[in-house]
């Protein structure tokens, strides 16, 4: 019913930066709070930031300063603005999104939807 996809993943040295965008497509009605996660190999999924509808947004203790989370409502696109990239932040990057769409039959429905992960990898 809803997809997400991310993009602007890639390899960056330290201190690089990289734009990630994901956009929602499908029967939207609308998108709630959208979060970016990531997931190191061997580490547990971890939220890096997130956004309101409203916009208020909230960053993670290891990102801030560094990553700006931002989102085009007319577009159902969120970004992540990654500035001054360090070998830790080398991880897939998921996006999420809490969407209230039309079913095939109709409905208005609300769920959790993920996207594919895009990999961010930071290394000289």
């Amino acid at each position: 019913q809803v997809q997400l996809v991310e993009s602007g993943g890639g390899l960056v040295q330290p201190g690089g930066s990289l734009r990630l965008s994901c956009a929602a497509s499908g029967r939207i009605v609308s998108i709630n709070d959208m979060n970016w996660y990531r997931q190191a190999p061997g580490k547990q999924r971890e939220l890096v930031a997130s956004i309101t509808s409203g916009g208020t947004t909230n960053c993670g203790d290891s990102v801030k300063g560094r990553f700006t989370i931002s989102r085009d409502n007319a577009k159902n696109t969120m970004y992540l603005q990654m500035n001054s990239l360090k070998p830790e932040d080398t991880a897939v990057y998921y996006c999420n999104a809490d969407v209230r769409y039309i079913n095939r039959l109709g409905y208005q429905r609300q769920g959790d939807y993920w996207g594919q992960g895009t990999q961010v990898t930071v290394s000289s």
